[in-house]
């Protein structure tokens, strides 16, 4: 892709990121900036604490690039994602998560993997780094996914996208939990939309503790993700 021509909004779903935000937009910046001339920062605050608000106001402040989208209640991983991909306004969109996770220097890999015949660019972990259960509660949700929803990525657990904006066009995303990602690659999919993925590195969480490893949002996740295969799998709905 031709140099400082992309066209990008970069967006994180934040709830109480405090201690890894600040870091992922300046290497937001200083990334973007290799490859754009036109971006935007955008973070999606669904309904974190104050510690987390007060970062996020000094981010918009300090930086121009920087835009905050606020939830005044939690809205769940999918409210925030539809969020950001509704108030994304550049051609192209990368997100991934507000946790530090994911380096977001990799970003130039999804880049250089994008051209005339790619509408998305797709992570894979190369190896997840978790407690021994995420990783296989991961591996479940991985395998069963592909098998329910034949699913056109070997990882739709890889929060690392980038994405054109017009892939958006006459597709409902409805999902307000987790289930999100594979409502959205599973309807992208639908649509012909072309993939191309790359391999990319996953860190250990350096702060903090995941919000979607308790049983009562697990058990909201299965409830959701049952209704989802249901809906477009078996009715094949199209909304």
């Amino acid at each position: 892709m031709e140099n400082k021509k992309l066209s990008l909004s970069i967006f994180y779903p934040v709830y109480n990121d405090w201690a890894t935000i600040g870091s992922m937009v300046a290497e937001s910046i200083i990334t973007a900036e290799k490859f754009s001339d036109d971006f935007e920062i955008l973070l999606v605050d669904d309904g974190s604490r104050e510690k987390t608000k007060d970062i996020l106001v000094f981010l918009e402040k300090t930086y121009p690039q920087v835009r905050v989208i606020t939830h005044a209640s939690n809205r769940g991983y999918g409210g925030a994602l539809k969020s950001g991909f509704e108030q994304a306004s550049k051609e192209y969109i990368f997100y991934t998560d507000g946790d530090a996770q994911y380096d977001v220097r990799e970003l130039i890999k999804l880049v250089d993997a994008m051209n005339e015949n790619v509408d998305v660019v797709n992570g894979w972990k190369i190896r997840r780094h978790d407690p021994f259960y995420r990783i296989y509660i991961g591996k479940m949700y991985q395998y069963i996914s592909k098998v329910l929803f034949s699913l056109p990525i070997r990882d739709v657990d890889c929060d690392f996208r980038l994405m054109r904006k017009s892939v958006f066009e006459n597709i409902h995303l409805l999902s307000d939990s987790g289930t999100i990602c594979v409502e959205m690659i599973f309807k992208l999919g639908r649509k012909g939309v072309r993939f191309a993925e790359v391999p990319v590195t996953h860190y250990y969480r350096s702060s903090g503790k995941s919000e979607f490893f308790n049983f009562k949002r697990l058990l909201r996740v299965a409830r959701d993700y049952t209704k989802l295969w249901f809906r477009l799998v078996i009715l094949k709905k199209k909304d």
